[in-house]
């Protein structure tokens, strides 16, 4: 026993004695390429690591790592004092996050008017808002835009853009590529369905948004509404699903690929012979986590039921696949909740996904946040709510700033109050409020 005491401590010894040789800027690298565990793991082998692994270069390498140099850089522009800013701590926050707060903001005196299904892109600093239906059945076609750039701000100034672009419409897709928006399909006031391309880009010399109908020839994705739709690898378009002619639900994926100097682009359908796919359904949401992987939840199907069921989109070395993310609803805390349609999915700081409202096949809506983090399998949390209480709502849209810390929400449809001559409670909302990440 005491010869078996002795060669632990020996190798021990020439362990730690190997790793006190190892340069400060190679440990470092090594450290990098180790997943968290295993760094915390390694911080307890010799005093050396414990104060590498307490380093604040480590930490900010880590979170640009794990979140992307465009998040770390968004989060020092937006703090008051960057240089104080504890990125261990800040991680180990984020990792245990369990709540969120929300705030109302002031309009200014010009502001869009109450809609549902229209888009809202966090796209070159500004908030960018374009059609949706409103009351009376009217489909919009305008375009509002309120600057926010690095710093949360509590009251908006909107501007309305003067300029032609797509016609009116509700439940199309908006998506923001580099330095343009993408926007395709929807339906307009004659119950219509559209396949049409759009894309808006900042003029240089004037700094005004504009819209143009992109070139994309003759191969395009049946028309339709309410479908879902991402970026993919930083470059393309990716839809699926939605309403086509005679109210049919769709199952089909296409995919847009951008010409590199954006003057025009190519559809062309992903089509699996062998893999499953997702069924038909629409309202659902698609949410581009990086990487090579998309991920698709919920939305209604062909049997007008509400869906819970989660997917990702792999578009890894040049083959497009869907894969299923198994998991059991009935093991969820609060997970029977969890069906929806008209929700919003939104990437946040970190790298996973928050889910807010929507409605089940009740209709009833709903005003809970959810927490979605396919990166170990699939897993599941509902966060806390503190602050403003916004109405129950489906059928809004939320984006992230660049920092993704905080989500901006604007519309849907909310419960309302009954009238004697209504067929029901429903009704537009033009409210526009913020939810915080609280680390």
């Amino acid at each position: 026993m005491a010869d078996d005491a002795a060669s632990t401590s020996t190798i021990t010894s020439r362990i730690n004695t190997s790793i006190t040789d190892i340069s400060h800027d190679h440990l470092f690298s090594i450290l990098l390429l180790l997943p968290l565990e295993s760094i915390l793991s390694f911080a307890m082998t010799c005093k050396k690591t414990t104060r590498l692994t307490q380093s604040h270069t480590l930490w900010k390498s880590i979170c640009t790592r794990d979140w992307g140099h465009s998040t770390v850089d968004a989060l020092v522009n937006s703090s008051s004092s960057p240089l104080s800013i504890d990125w261990k701590r800040l991680y180990q926050r984020l990792r245990n996050l369990d709540r969120v707060a929300c705030y109302t903001l002031t309009d200014s005196e010009t502001s869009p008017g109450p809609r549902a299904s229209h888009s809202l892109n966090f796209f070159s600093g500004c908030l960018v808002l374009f059609g949706g239906g409103s009351e009376g059945g009217r489909h919009l076609d305008d375009t509002w835009v309120a600057y926010i750039g690095n710093s949360f701000r509590r009251k908006m100034n909107w501007q309305r853009v003067i300029s032609e672009g797509p016609s009116g419409r509700f439940g199309h897709s908006c998506v923001v590529i580099g330095n343009c928006l993408v926007l395709f399909g929807g339906i307009n006031d004659s119950g219509i369905r559209q396949n049409d391309t759009w894309m808006a880009q900042v003029e240089t010399t004037t700094g005004a948004l504009s819209w143009r109908l992109l070139d994309v020839g003759p191969i395009t994705p049946p028309t339709r509404g309410a479908h879902a739709c991402c970026l993919i690898d930083n470059r393309r378009m990716l839809i699926h699903g939605g309403i086509g002619l005679s109210g049919m639900r769709l199952g089909d994926t296409w995919v847009l690929d951008l010409s590199e100097n954006l003057c025009f682009g190519t559809w062309h359908e992903t089509v699996s012979h062998h893999d499953p796919v997702p069924s038909p359904r629409s309202g659902h949401t698609l949410t581009y986590i990086g990487g090579s992987r998309s991920v698709l939840f919920g939305g209604r199907g062909i049997g007008y039921e509400v869906l819970n069921d989660v997917w990702y989109f792999d578009s890894s070395e040049g083959h497009l696949k869907w894969v299923p993310i198994v998991f059991e609803l009935r093991s969820i805390p609060n997970g029977l909740s969890l069906p929806r349609v008209g929700h919003s999915a939104t990437l946040i700081l970190g790298g996973r996904i928050l889910i807010y409202g929507g409605e089940d096949s009740y209709r009833h809506r709903k005003n809970d946040f959810w927490l979605l983090d396919i990166s170990q399998g699939c897993m599941w949390k509902r966060l806390k709510s503190e602050g403003y209480q916004p109405k129950n709502r489906s059928f809004h849209r939320a984006c992230a700033d660049e920092s993704g810390r905080y989500l901006y929400v604007f519309g849907g449809m909310v419960d309302g109050i009954l009238q004697p001559a209504e067929p029901s409670g429903l009704r537009f909302d033009g409210e526009l409020f913020v939810v915080e990440l609280v680390l």
